[in-house]
C-alpha cells in the first residue's frame, strides 16, 4: 500500500510514459483546434464567435478522451482562445455582447491552451488575413518572432539559463528592426500549474527581476515569443476588456458582495486552477463580482495590452518537453510565406539556428517519417527567414 501513497505523492513529470503521452495527446487537440480557429478568421467574422469555436472544439475533443476511466480525469481548456488583432498584444477574447470583427488585412494574433489531466499544451500563433505573401513591416515583425522562437527552441535545454535565452531572442528582433515586447513572460509548467516558479524574461531591465534558473531534463516550458515594429512597451487603455482570469490559489479573503460570492464559488467549482474567460460563466452580469475577487488578489487578471495604432505585434508560442533525448516541440502551425525587407546575417544567431534541436545518441537510431531529421535541422542555418523550418514537427 505504501509504495501507492509514495507514487501519488512524487510530482508526476516526464519520466512517466503516460505523463509524456498526455501532454502530445493536448498538443494534438490544441494544434488541431488552431487549424479550425485559422480556417474561421475570415473578413466580417465576430471575434467572439471564433474564440467560441476554439473553446468549443477543445472542450468537445478532450470529453472524448478518458471517459471510461474510474478515477474522473479533469481535461479542458487550459487557456481560453484569445483573438488580438493588429496592435492589441494579447488575451482578447472578448464578452458575448461584443461586436467586433475581423477585416480583410488583419493580422490575428491566436493564442489557446488545452490540458489533459493538467498536462497543459499550450500554442500561440500569427496570420493575416490576406491571400498571398505578407511583405514588408508585417513580415518582419512575424519573421522577428518566428526567429526568435527557433533561436529560443534551441537554447531552451540543460545546462542553459534562462538569461541566455532573454538576450538571445532579443539580439533576434533587433536584427529585424523589431522589439521584443516587455512583460510576457515564459514559463515553466507543470501539472496543472501553467505558470510555475521557473521563468524566462522576455526582456531584461531594471523593473523586472526573475531568478537566475536552469533548464534541466524533464521539465516542460511554454516559451512565449511576442515581437512588435512599435516600442515593445504595451499599455493596458480598458480594464473593461479584461475578460480572463485565473485564480489564485495561495489568497484568501473574505469577499463582501453576495455576488462576488456567488461568482468565486462557481470559479473555484468550474476553473479551479486553470485561466478562464468571463465568458464561460453561468452569471453573466459577472464584472463587479470579479472586480472585487481583484481587488484582494483572489483572481489575477489577463489585461488585455495594446502597443500604438499603426504598429505590427506577432505572437509565437510554443510547448516543448526537455526529454532525454532532446527538446520535442509539441505545438505549433506553418506560417504563410513571409518576405521580410530585412536578411539576418548575425553570425551568432546563424549558428544559433544551426543548433540541432536532438541530443546526439550513439548508432544514429532509426529516423522516423514526417519528424525532424537532423538534415533539415542543417538548412534552418542558410535560411532563418524559411517559416517552414520547425513547423513540421506534428508528422
Amino acid at each position: 500500500m505504501s509504495s501507492d501513497d509514495e507514487r501519488e505523492e512524487k510530482e508526476l513529470d516526464l519520466t512517466s510514459p503516460e505523463v509524456v503521452t498526455k501532454y502530445k495527446s493536448a498538443a494534438e487537440i490544441v494544434n488541431k483546434a488552431l487549424q479550425r480557429v485559422i480556417s474561421e478568421c475570415k473578413p466580417k467574422a465576430k471575434i467572439v464567435d471564433v474564440c467560441e469555436i476554439g473553446d468549443s472544439y477543445i472542450r468537445e475533443q478532450t470529453g472524448n478522451m478518458y471517459k471510461n476511466v474510474k478515477k474522473k480525469i479533469e481535461r479542458g481548456v487550459a487557456f481560453p482562445t484569445s483573438i488580438s488583432v493588429n496592435n492589441t498584444v494579447c488575451h482578447f477574447s472578448p464578452l458575448a455582447s461584443d461586436e467586433t470583427v475581423l477585416e480583410e488585412g488583419d493580422i490575428v494574433k491566436i493564442d489557446m491552451g488545452c490540458h489533459i489531466d493538467g498536462f497543459i499544451a499550450i500554442v500561440a500563433h500569427t496570420h493575416a488575413l490576406q491571400a498571398g505573401p505578407i511583405t514588408g513591416r508585417a513580415a518582419d515583425v512575424i519573421a522577428a518572432a518566428n526567429t526568435a522562437a527557433e533561436v529560443a527552441l534551441r537554447l531552451v535545454k540543460p545546462g542553459k539559463k534562462n538569461k541566455d535565452v532573454t538576450e538571445a531572442i532579443q539580439k533576434v528582433a533587433a536584427a529585424y528592426d523589431c522589439k521584443i515586447v516587455e512583460g510576457v513572460l515564459s514559463h515553466q509548467m507543470k501539472q496543472f500549474v501553467i505558470d510555475a516558479n521557473k521563468v524566462i524574461l522576455s526582456v531584461s531591465n531594471p523593473d523586472t527581476r526573475v531568478e537566475e534558473a536552469e533548464f534541466e531534463e524533464n521539465e516542460v516550458y511554454a516559451i512565449d515569443i511576442v515581437a512588435s515594429t512599435g516600442e515593445g512597451k504595451p499599455k493596458l487603455l480598458d480594464e473593461k476588456q479584461t475578460t480572463i482570469y485565473k485564480r489564485a490559489v495561495d489568497k484568501s479573503y473574505h469577499l463582501k458582495m453576495k455576488a462576488s460570492r456567488f461568482i468565486f464559488s462557481e470559479i473555484s467549482q468550474k476553473f479551479p486552477l486553470m485561466p478562464f474567460t468571463a465568458r464561460a460563466l453561468e452569471e453573466k452580469r459577472a464584472r463587479l463580482g470579479l472586480l472585487e475577487c481583484v481587488n484582494h488578489e483572489l483572481l489575477q487578471p489577463y489585461p488585455v495590452l495594446h502597443e500604438k495604432p499603426g504598429d505590427f505585434v506577432a505572437h509565437i508560442k510554443f510547448t516543448v518537453l526537455l526529454m532525454p533525448n532532446g527538446s520535442d516541440r509539441i505545438t505549433s502551425h506553418p506560417l504563410q510565406e513571409l518576405q521580410p525587407t530585412k536578411q539576418v546575417d548575425d553570425p551568432e544567431i546563424k549558428a544559433w539556428l544551426a543548433l540541432g534541436t536532438k541530443t546526439k545518441k550513439k548508432g544514429g537510431g532509426k529516423k522516423k517519417k514526417g519528424k525532424k531529421g537532423d538534415k533539415a535541422e542543417e538548412s534552418t542555418e542558410a535560411q532563418p527567414m524559411d517559416a517552414t523550418n520547425g513547423a513540421e514537427t506534428q508528422g
